[in-house]
């Protein structure tokens, strides 16, 4: 028998709240927790004809200026590498791709606030590339 971790069975239930929330937004999961060498892209989706690689952060309380926070320009970046090895190995060289951070805020036992931000941050120059 497993038992997981509080914070890891927390982040599980945000990443299946996020799931539930973007399809009945129209988007297709393409592809959820991909890990690599470089860290874990939460999701990959369509939303329609654009890739979106999606950020989930759940958090219990908005201590320390809520989940957005935890999306600093490093992890910015690390997203940013991730998209780029998944668009290589993919072999997408024309697709149009955006980043989008789903917060979640609530308590264990309540039902979380959602809220979804679409292009949240943008790509500079040629990053975005492989």
């Amino acid at each position: 028998m497993t038992i997981l971790d509080p914070r890891r069975l927390f982040g599980q239930e945000g990443e299946a709240a996020a799931e539930r929330y973007l399809r009945q937004k129209g988007y297709r999961i393409v592809a959820r927790n991909l890990r690599s060498s470089l860290g874990e892209l939460d999701f990959v989706a369509e939303d329609g004809p654009v890739l979106v690689f999606v950020e989930v952060k759940a958090r219990r309380t908005g201590e320390f200026g809520g989940a957005i926070h935890a999306v600093h320009r490093g992890k910015q970046q690390k997203l940013i590498r991730l998209a780029s090895q998944y668009l290589a190995r993919h072999h997408l060289t024309h697709r149009a791709c955006r980043f989008d951070v789903v917060l979640l805020q609530g308590a264990d036992d309540s039902v979380p606030a959602i809220e979804h931000i679409e292009n949240a941050f943008d790509v500079p120059g040629d990053d975005l590339r492989w």
